[in-house]
């Protein structure tokens, strides 16, 4: 039988902890704006990490720009708080997995609202 979670997998939900406490107390840039790391993927080599993030406000392209550059900083303290042989390279991406649910919501929102009485009724008459 398969293990449950892997050896990367346990790194990358550390990383995912630690990054976000960094990110929220020590990163003082105002470019990054609100962020919420969403999830780590690290790849089976641990040399690199996927880190996706949303935003509660500012820009995307402006924040992963400014995460990225801030990725080396981030990366050494990283290290020292996670004693690995080698820490990975860190990589941002924006996670658009939430606009796109909200946009999904909307679409079955409005799906909803366009179905009219007549056709609810008729519905109805189906069943009996």
């Amino acid at each position: 039988m398969a293990k449950a979670f892997t050896r990367s997998d346990r790194v990358a939900q550390q990383m995912q902890r630690e990054l976000a406490e960094l990110i929220r107390l020590e990163l003082k840039d105002p470019r990054i704006g609100m962020v919420t790391l969403t999830g780590v993927e690290v790849t089976r080599d641990m040399s690199h990490a996927t880190v996706f993030y949303t935003l509660m406000q500012g820009e995307a392209e402006e924040s992963q720009f400014t995460l990225n550059r801030s990725s080396g900083w981030l990366r050494s303290e990283l290290s020292k708080r996670i004693k690995l042989f080698k820490m990975p390279e860190l990589h941002f991406e924006y996670d658009r997995s939430v606009e796109y649910g909200m946009s999904l919501d909307k679409l079955i929102d409005q799906a909803m609202q366009t179905t009219s009485p007549a056709d609810d009724e008729a519905d109805a008459d189906k069943k009996d």
